[in-house]
């Protein structure tokens, strides 16, 4: 991997990114990775690197603001901005194959991932997002709740506590995915993955998740608050909605739900607040943009499970 800086288009500031260009001739796929939560683009880009030394395919690890405990950050119009840039800067210096031009990112790169397909559909041929998320408001009371500290980012990033403070609660929503996903239905394939002990064992209760998939999938096929709440309770999916089958992919990890619809697909598997990059390159690799999405099965592979951190 390769430090570089890039000069954000609206402030004029240098942005840091990581590269780690694809060997050989010929246009290759770009895979656009986001950090979590609280980290930068100096930190856990480990096993994204290895998928994409795997598979030759460029890769960029921006900065898009660091940790989000800033204004600047946490899904500000600079941190869409800094993608847009970051994206574009390996358009421009390296042989991309642009139908094939994929956003990545798990816990607080999942909840960028699901804002920035609802924001720049058109930037990117699909979109996964693991451990997302989607309501920041909604974690904001749920961190409080539990005592650690991504209440206090939320409130450094919004300027106030967004159940109190009518600005802060703006910017929340503003900064959420929910807001924004409608933009994206049927524009793009999103797949939304999370470990259904995710919120016990880790800090991102299921239900930002399952709350995305709705946002993206058709009224019919929505996931009711009763079966989200039930999830989040007993860390199980009610039978009524349980998957009939699991996916070879996931191997040993069991797949407890799966549903598509529209362009989107979510799936809640054995496990807490965990990414399988492989799982997502794997997906990724049989999208390309224009093309409807393939939301068939994996084939078995050897994964790597990466517990994110927050």
């Amino acid at each position: 991997m390769e430090r570089i800086e890039i000069i954000s288009k609206v402030d004029k500031t240098l942005q840091p990114a990581m590269i780690q260009p694809a060997q050989g001739g010929g246009e290759r796929p770009l895979l656009v990775a986001l950090h979590t939560w609280s980290y930068s683009c100096d930190q856990h880009y480990d096993g994204y690197a290895e998928l994409c030394r795997k598979r030759n395919w460029h890769l960029i690890f921006p900065e898009f603001r660091g940790p989000n405990m800033r204004p600047e950050a946490c899904g500000s119009d600079l941190v869409v901005s800094d993608i847009e840039d970051a994206t574009a800067y390996m358009c421009s210096n390296y042989s991309v194959d642009m139908k094939k031009v994929y956003l990545l990112g798990g816990s607080g790169g999942g909840h960028c991932s699901l804002l920035v397909a609802g924001r720049r559909p058109d930037l990117f041929a699909a979109v996964s997002a693991w451990c997302p998320i989607s309501d920041i408001a909604l974690w904001h009371t749920q961190s409080m709740e539990r005592k650690n500290c991504y209440g206090d980012h939320i409130e450094l990033a919004c300027g106030g506590d967004p159940s109190s403070d009518p600005a802060a609660l703006l910017q929340a929503q503003l900064r959420s995915p929910l807001s924004w996903l409608a933009n994206a239905v049927n524009k793009l394939p999103v797949d939304i993955n999370t470990g259904i002990h995710d919120g016990h064992t880790g800090s991102v209760p299921v239900g930002h998740a399952v709350r995305a998939f709705n946002a993206l999938a058709a009224e019919s096929d929505r996931i009711s608050e009763a079966d989200i709440s039930f999830m989040e309770a007993n860390e199980a999916v009610p039978a009524s909605i349980a998957a009939e089958k699991s996916d070879p992919a996931y191997g040993e990890n069991t797949v407890y739900l799966r549903k598509v619809s529209n362009q989107a697909r979510l799936t809640l598997f054995e496990g807490g607040h965990h990414i399988f990059p492989e799982i997502s390159g794997e997906w990724l690799d049989r999208q390309s943009r224009g093309v409807p999405g393939d939301f068939s099965d994996g084939a078995p592979m050897e994964n790597t499970v990466v517990e994110l951190s927050k």
